[in-house]
């Protein structure tokens, strides 16, 4: 790396999010959180080749080439200021060989762009409609976070596109837009496979949900018990949530 690579500006800091990696993040635009960790740890070992829509950061695919999840990953990401410091942050971990940055529109890009079809996709899509809700003062937030740049259809697309025949599908989102999220999936021909509800605690709704589709599948869903984070009136993890943390894995769970 270069000492520009290593230089944080007054608006990015680093923070350390286990023994294997860091991460330098935009202060004023989404940081790294439980979706992002639930998300890389869904997809199963040895999973091959891989990209991430929408990646941000680029920590799920980092997590994914820490945690022998993927062997080589394609991070997709439309904000250029984005795309640049998925690149630094892959340098400041040793992967850039592994981890190829793909500057652009997740509707635009194609096989041809990820050195063929892949064996799995993940993405934590903007969860808010375009019009919904209020919006931040940030404009990195609300491209994160609304769809201005391509809708839950959208990223369902793309993912179905770049898949091989039999391919996975990870995606995190949001219990309100569930059906939002499976009628998209059907009509991308990727057929949910396993969802996980998530919970802040046992007295809260739900916060979030993971599904997993396959490309081309048949009809058949197996869905996990619940995942509660904390223990009630405490921030202490449930052991389930201590176990997917010591792990990176949520197979326990069915």
């Amino acid at each position: 790396m270069t000492e520009k690579d290593f230089c944080l500006s007054d608006d990015e800091r680093l923070d350390y999010i286990n023994e294997d990696l860091s991460l330098i993040q935009l202060k004023r635009g989404l940081t790294f959180g439980t979706d992002a960790y639930l998300l890389s740890a869904f997809v199963k070992e040895c999973s091959g080749h891989g990209a991430d829509l929408g990646s941000g950061t680029g920590v799920a695919s980092l997590l994914c080439l820490t945690k022998n999840k993927a062997k080589e990953m394609h991070a997709v990401e439309i904000q250029p200021y984005f795309a640049e410091l998925i690149k630094r942050n892959a340098l400041l971990n040793r992967l850039s060989e592994r981890l190829k940055v793909f500057s652009g529109d997740t509707r635009d890009i194609t096989p041809a762009d990820t050195d063929g079809e892949l064996d799995f996709v993940i993405s934590n899509p903007p969860y808010m409609k375009a019009l919904g809700g209020f919006s931040t003062k940030s404009e990195e937030m609300n491209i994160a976070r609304r769809e201005l740049n391509g809708t839950i259809a959208d990223f369902c697309n793309s993912a179905s596109r770049l898949l091989k025949f039999g391919g996975y599908f990870y995606v995190v989102y949001r219990p309100d837009r569930l059906i939002d999220l499976i009628c998209a999936l059907r009509d991308a021909s990727l057929e949910p496979k396993k969802l996980v509800t998530v919970y802040p605690d046992t007295k809260s709704a739900p916060c979030l949900v993971l599904c997993m589709a396959k490309k081309g599948a048949s009809s058949d869903v197996k869905m996990a018990k619940p995942l509660i984070i904390y223990r009630d009136g405490t921030r202490e993890y449930t052991d389930d949530m201590q176990k997917i943390y010591d792990t990176c894995s949520l197979e326990h769970l069915f």
